[in-house]
């Protein structure tokens, strides 16, 4: 049986190549979206002068109008996204041999996720920055546009791939220390599965409110496996359920408890919604096994929003 002390490997062996397709999918499904007018690239197109640079000239513009059309960027907005990723040993869920696009638990699609976020807002001109956090607060990268930069991010999110754990964490007390090295108004992307103790939802929203200060834009990606976390769709054989935090077991028929199980699970995200609905929090529930669409879709919502 597998367990989280042994080490998963990862074929995904360039995720900056891999978010670049994912991103190009997504822009070119998008056409008639609620986007129109909104440019992922530029902004427009202008007649090209003599004596002008040609390095921003349209060739394939060229090849169907036999003019010359240099892409018109829009100018420097100064948006700062800063990405934050809860690496606590319930995102490890569920335990996989091998990471691949098709075949993500919960950290590894957190991570490419945030690659693709990353791929959009180089495209924009945005700076960027990450955090990771579990027992720990493991990493810290400020907000930045430069190449080097994107690419010692992106070596951090491969090494999420490769990693294992089996610590728990009070992710409320990292959001504050991170909510304390964010000083410039910043849009702030969260991937956590929110597995706390019930007890300590109410300080995690103190936390999530502690962010928003000095008008942060807060985007709550709930990052979750529906089949077994929300549907609970384990066949009727006998198992032993472990909490990969605490390290609790339990012993049972998962048909004898589906039932209670789905309707308790069904109101913890209805609960997580209206909190976040309350505090105005950007409340996006992204299914692991449901591509990342959604996670790009709500970043240029917020994206407008926010400017």
């Amino acid at each position: 049986m597998l367990n989280l002390s042994q080490l998963q490997s990862s074929e995904i062996k360039n995720l900056d190549l891999l978010a670049k397709q994912v991103v190009e999918g997504f822009i070119t499904g998008m056409h008639k979206s609620p986007f129109h007018g909104f440019s992922v690239e530029f902004s427009e197109h202008k007649l090209y002068n003599k004596g002008e640079s040609t390095r921003h000239i349209d060739w394939k513009l060229f090849a169907k109008t036999e003019k010359l059309y240099t892409k018109k960027y829009e100018e420097e907005t100064n948006l700062r996204c800063h990405i934050i990723i809860d690496n606590s040993a319930s995102m490890h869920y569920p335990i996989v041999k091998t990471q691949s696009l098709n075949n993500l638990n919960k950290i590894g699609f957190a991570a490419v996720a945030s690659a693709c976020l990353m791929e959009i807002l180089k495209r924009q001109r945005d700076a960027v920055g990450l955090s990771v956090y579990s027992d720990t607060y493991e990493y810290y990268a400020p907000e930045k546009g430069s190449e080097r930069h994107r690419k010692m991010i992106t070596h951090q999110l491969e090494k999420l791939l490769e990693s294992s754990k089996s610590s728990s964490t009070e992710t409320y007390q990292f959001l504050h220390e991170i909510a304390e090295k964010i000083h410039r108004r910043s849009l702030i992307f969260l991937f956590t599965d929110m597995f706390q103790t019930t007890k300590k939802q109410e300080e995690l929203f103190d936390a999530l409110r502690h962010l928003k200060y000095n008008k942060h834009d807060v985007v709550l990606f709930h990052t979750y496996d529906k089949n077994l976390e929300l549907n609970f769709d384990f066949d009727d054989a006998p198992k032993k359920f472990f909490d990969v935090e605490t390290g609790e077991e339990i012993n049972l028929y998962a048909n004898t408890i589906k039932d209670k199980y789905q309707e308790l699970a069904s109101n913890f995200f209805k609960e997580l919604k209206n909190k976040c609905l309350q505090y105005k929090i950007d409340y996006v529930p992204v299914n692991i096994h449901e591509g990342f669409n959604s996670v790009l879709t709500s970043y240029f919502i917020s994206r407008q929003k926010f400017l």
